[in-house]
């Protein structure tokens, strides 16, 4: 059997249990999306968001990139933040990073992967850029690397504050709430990190005076 084959085989064996415990579950889950959270997570297979918070289809809105990046030109992000914030009203934004996220870990190298990856990964370079001092008084490479992963979470949800998306939901709704977790991939748990309530000061250069 081919690996793609038996992914198909338990989606089968996983629909047939689902409708099994409640025959109405697809039915109900086909009529309406109302989640209460959008995650932005690292695309890591090991990482996933339904499983790691123990949550059903249908209770949160879903976006995955590689190190979990909030970036001002990502328009694939911006539709899905949108859609989420403006139109699906979620309470709850969280960025989730992981420790041991190989992106980070790409970044803190002088390695050339190429084009496209080297423009990506240059996000994460400018928050060590950032925060510099900070990383190099560590000594230790893993707790270095460790720290970065927090950091890079940390400015991810800053960026979400600095977006007009989120300025506009916490003029008009006073919400979402955003949040900045890191998942351990040795214990499990995740870690919360940094939050921004709605209305949360920001730097007056980003503040939008005309939403």
């Amino acid at each position: 059997m081919k690996s793609y084959q038996k992914l198909l085989l338990e989606n089968k064996a996983w629909a047939q249990e689902k409708v099994e415990d409640d025959p109405d579950f697809f039915n109900r889950l086909s009529q309406i999306q109302t989640p209460d959270f959008l995650w932005i997570g690292c695309s890591d297979s090991r990482v996933p968001a339904n499983e790691i918070t123990n949550t059903q289809p249908g209770e949160i809105f879903v976006h995955r990139n590689v190190a979990n990046l909030v970036v001002h030109t990502d328009v694939n992000l911006l539709s899905v933040l949108d859609y989420a914030v403006t139109y699906l009203k979620v309470k709850h934004v969280i960025v989730c990073g992981h420790y041991g996220c190989g992106g980070v870990k790409a970044a803190m190298t002088n390695h050339d992967f190429k084009q496209v990856l080297n423009m990506w990964l240059r996000n994460i370079k400018d928050v060590y850029r950032l925060h510099r001092d900070e990383l190099e008084a560590i000594q230790e490479e893993e707790p270095r690397f460790d720290r970065l992963v927090e950091l890079n979470v940390i400015e991810q949800v800053q960026h979400l504050a600095k977006t007009s998306i989120i300025q506009r939901a916490w003029q008009r709704e006073s919400f979402p709430h955003i949040h900045g977790w890191v998942y351990g991939l040795k214990d499990g748990l995740i870690k919360p990190v940094f939050e921004m309530a709605a209305g949360t000061s920001i730097d007056p250069l980003y503040q939008y005076d005309d939403l």
